[in-house]
């Protein structure tokens, strides 16, 4: 994990501290970094209530018990399952706020046609928002970590509004 990720995982970690409130974490593509920075802080619990790295369909089914009728007409890599994947994530563990990832981190792109560097985020709570983020580059690495950066990123701009 680099120290742009751990240091922006505490700025989250503190606003969520400070507000009494809690997250869950549904990721693909970011293959469990965003969670892994949360859980980088100490005193994470106080925050941190669980998460699940949702990489198949089978994933999605068993670890969040999402049925393929539920996502029935979606794309996994889109902002509309993104936002299903944070709520479901906030419903289950019955957290103040979802986080979701979903995308394809490379170094090819994804069966949907969308390229390596293509992710949808999603925030659901008292505010729902979902983007999509294009890096442009077909590094895995560098698109995981960038897609956890990004997340993070989001959720504080919104744990500020």
């Amino acid at each position: 994990m680099t120290e742009d990720l751990a240091a922006l995982a505490a700025e989250v970690g503190e606003k969520l501290k400070a507000r009494g409130e809690t997250v869950a974490v549904a990721e693909s593509s970011s293959g469990g970094l965003i969670s892994a920075a949360l859980l980088s802080v100490p005193g994470a619990s106080a925050y941190y209530m669980g998460g699940t790295v949702v990489y198949t369909a089978r994933a999605r089914m068993r670890l969040m018990d999402l049925p393929r009728e539920a996502v029935a007409g979606m794309r996994s890599a889109s902002e509309p399952y993104a936002l299903l994947l944070a709520r479901t994530a906030r419903e289950n563990l019955g957290v103040t706020w979802g986080l979701s990832e979903t995308g394809a981190s490379g170094p090819t792109g994804n069966p949907y046609g969308d390229a390596a560097g293509h992710t949808c985020l999603a925030v659901a709570g008292p505010i729902e928002v979902s983007i999509t983020l294009e890096t442009g580059v077909s590094d895995r690495l560098a698109n995981m970590q960038a897609f956890a950066a990004a997340s993070l990123r989001l959720f504080s701009k919104i744990l500020d509004e």
